[in-house]
């Protein structure tokens, strides 16, 4: 089996393996042409959006700066708006799905490394999908971890690190992100 394929399936992989090096120079450069392009520009914005990730929808809107490992593991669904400085290590799939909108200075990683210090320095890694549902509100500066799954109609508030799975119709928030409250309608 290769890395690649121990990679989706969360095994443990190596990641100085050069399928994962060649992989991130090719995204590297379509980032910083991304990044480069004048926000008042939204058509070729737009086009490169489309060329950077692996699916979306309509009406996708991401403030530059946007950083990735590849792009292509995320998938964005319709009216997603992105503010300042997402961080997104999408080793593994990310999956946003319709009318989300995500905060300043989030991140959103699905690689983990060992504990044991050995095992981290042979360059080994793990990685888990991250899912975000429908109708979600990501507030600033929060951190999203590997195998996290988000559900609809959610609002992370601003600072929390979400570590384990988060219920639909619920305000979350805190270190360790908890549930706050429950949304009515």
């Amino acid at each position: 089996m290769s890395e690649f394929e121990q990679m989706k399936k969360g095994e443990w992989f190596n990641l100085l393996d050069n399928t994962f090096s060649e992989r991130k120079q090719k995204y590297k450069k379509l980032r910083n042409e991304f990044d480069k392009i004048p926000m008042l520009n939204e058509d070729e914005q737009q086009d490169k959006i489309k060329e950077m990730l692996g699916n979306y929808g309509e009406h996708i809107y991401i403030q530059p700066p946007f950083t990735f490992d590849y792009g292509i593991n995320i998938y964005l669904g319709s009216h997603v708006y992105v503010n300042y400085n997402l961080t997104v290590l999408d080793t593994n799939d990310v999956i946003i799905g319709n009318n989300v909108l995500i905060g300043p200075d989030v991140g959103i990683y699905t690689i983990n490394h060992p504990i044991n210090a050995k095992a981290r320095n042979k360059g080994l890694g793990q990685a888990f999908p991250v899912h975000i549902g429908n109708d979600v509100w990501i507030g600033g500066h929060v951190t999203i971890v590997p195998g996290v799954n988000i559900g609809n109609n959610v609002v992370i508030a601003a600072g929390a690190v979400v570590t384990k799975d988060v219920p639909d119709n619920v305000v979350a928030g805190g270190v360790p992100a908890k549930v706050i409250k429950e949304i009515e309608d």
